[in-house]
């Protein structure tokens, strides 16, 4: 096949991943966007060759889908969008490898394995960015996906990879001229897989939360530029700005106030903040409120005194070693405030992995710090007397966890309460992509979220994944809502990625069986 050809099929793929995504119309192209390289495989003979064809693709996925990280950092951008392209083309290199060494069968089984390993690695390690996870496709067709309760996005991303194998298996009966036994059985494997997808909405039966509730939630907007909002002269007004809102949304039947990340943008020490001046007009608002209970974003610090407690703490002049704290804050009158950390820290802003701490003057700034946040060990719920609501404190980019956001529910979370600063990426796609995985976890958790975001969008989700109510982009605003409770557990809480660890654990099984072989055959011939 020409070379032309070859060029066409890579950037197929990578047009069909693109139209897929969510923001897109064409969800459904999910399906088929990966049979061009399935394709391509088969005539390309060097792996350097089919190598730089599968990054042309995925390159294309990712500049079209996340080019609006640019609008926060230019290098932050680039350095992401290629190093994720990079990775992404390691598991086809390993198929490719296969390919020429087993059956066509063993191979694309091996890809399966190859890319669900991937997936749940970049979930779990150092340079974390599983924005464009296979199974995150659904995220605006939530009907569809009632079933990821049970397998979360892994059961997605699966689906997904099993489909395109399907597909490229029958085209390539059809080219081939088998014997029609084949082409029928894959036919109708796909049209199984077809109908379940499309049925699972009737098969599982969702319980619609009960519509008495009285308690509501008040979620905050307060749309303030992102750019601004650390300044210190325009703190009072910023948070002046809070709690009028606040006092607008709230009733007799308000339990709990939400503002986004950063609200609390005065930093302090973590031990300074009920007498930190600016912050007295909140915990006034508190006292006069006394069944309400706020819960913020705040920046603090820690000190550890003269030890270094944890890797990423940092020196002041005098010596004094801290920790600096993207964090949350819940206050209620007559007790003690609860922090939580975030834990999920952006790769390139707010953490850098230690292999490339040399690369950190070359990453900008938005909405975190090269230097490195601190963490917490573990997730945190809030908790207070009187309040009907256990919330989840779940920072910006930790939504887009499925299985430790079901974490916090395992601790009792009965709320998902997700609070960002979407504005750093402007008026692009990147606010609404993050808006719609939350409601991968609504449907995963069965619990309610309330989004607050400081320039939008703003919403609440409810525990089907739908957005019942949502406040537009660039506004001041608040939303009250009576959202249900809810304390059961689903299936994919108590037992989360269990698919991707089953498919990394058979993976290394399989590798591991190959690499044995290898050298038996090898020291049989000596």
């Amino acid at each position: 096949m020409k070379t032309a050809k070859l060029l066409g099929l890579s950037v197929l793929t990578g047009i069909l991943l693109t139209m897929a995504w969510p923001m897109a119309a064409f969800t459904l192209l999910i399906f088929i966007a990966l049979v061009p390289l399935l394709y391509l495989a088969d005539y390309v003979t060097k792996p350097k060759h089919f190598f730089s064809y599968a990054f042309i693709s995925f390159f294309i996925w990712n500049a079209s889908t996340t080019w609006w990280l640019w609008n926060s950092t230019g290098v932050g951008a680039v350095a992401a969008i290629t190093a994720n392209t990079l990775l992404m083309c390691l598991p086809w290199w390993g198929f490719f490898a296969c390919k020429k060494k087993y059956s066509g069968n063993v191979a694309l089984l091996m890809l399966l394995l190859f890319w669900m390993s991937f997936e749940y690695i970049h979930l779990n390690w150092e340079l974390s960015w599983p924005w464009l996870t296979l199974g995150n496709v659904f995220a605006t067709n939530t009907t569809w996906i009632q079933w990821y309760e049970y397998t979360g996005v892994g059961g997605g991303s699966l689906l997904i990879l099993v489909m395109n194998i399907f597909t490229y298996q029958l085209l390539a009966f059809i080219n081939q001229k088998v014997e029609p036994k084949k082409m029928m059985l894959k036919s109708a494997s796909i049209l199984l897989l077809i109908i379940l997808f499309f049925a699972t909405n009737h098969l599982i039966k969702v319980e619609d939360a009960a519509s008495t509730t009285k308690e509501n939630v008040g979620i905050i907007q307060p749309n303030i530029s992102p750019y601004e909002k650390f300044e210190l002269s325009a703190a009072s007004k910023q948070i002046q700005l809070l709690i009028s809102l606040s006092e607008s949304a709230i009733d007799s039947n308000t339990k709990l106030i939400i503002w986004p990340e950063t609200a609390m943008s005065v930093a302090d020490w973590q031990d300074n903040i009920a007498s930190n001046s600016y912050y007295q007009p909140i915990f006034e608002f508190a006292k006069q409120h006394p069944t309400i209970t706020i819960l913020s974003g705040i920046e603090t610090f820690k000190s550890y005194g003269n030890n270094k407690e944890t890797p990423t703490a940092r020196t002041t002049d005098n010596g004094i070693f801290y920790d600096a704290f993207n964090a949350s804050i819940a206050i209620k009158a007559n007790e003690v405030f609860q922090l939580y950390n975030k834990s999920k820290l952006v790769p390139g802003v707010e953490s850098l992995p230690s292999f490339l701490r040399f690369l950190a003057p070359a990453f900008e700034k938005f909405g975190g710090t090269t230097g490195g946040y601190g963490t917490s060990d573990s997730v945190t719920v809030f908790t207070f007397t009187g309040n009907p609501y256990t919330a989840a404190p779940i920072i910006c980019y930790e939504s887009i966890y499925g299985e430790y956001v079901g974490s916090y529910v395992k601790k009792g979370a009965s709320l998902l309460a997700v609070i960002t600063n979407d504005g750093w990426w402007g008026n692009t796609p990147g606010h609404l992509q993050h808006l719609s995985l939350a409601r991968l976890r609504a449907i995963e958790t069965r619990r309610w979220v309330a989004r607050s975001a400081n320039t939008g969008i703003s919403a609440v989700i409810n525990h089907k994944g739908e957005i019942v109510a949502q406040q537009p982009w660039d506004k001041a605003a608040f939303i009250k809502y009576a959202i249900p409770n809810n304390t059961k557990l689903t299936f994919y809480v108590q037992y989360g990625d269990y698919i991707y660890k089953g498919s990394l654990l058979l993976c290394l099984i399989l590798v591991a069986s190959s690499l044995f072989s290898a050298v038996k055959k090898k020291f049989t011939k000596v």
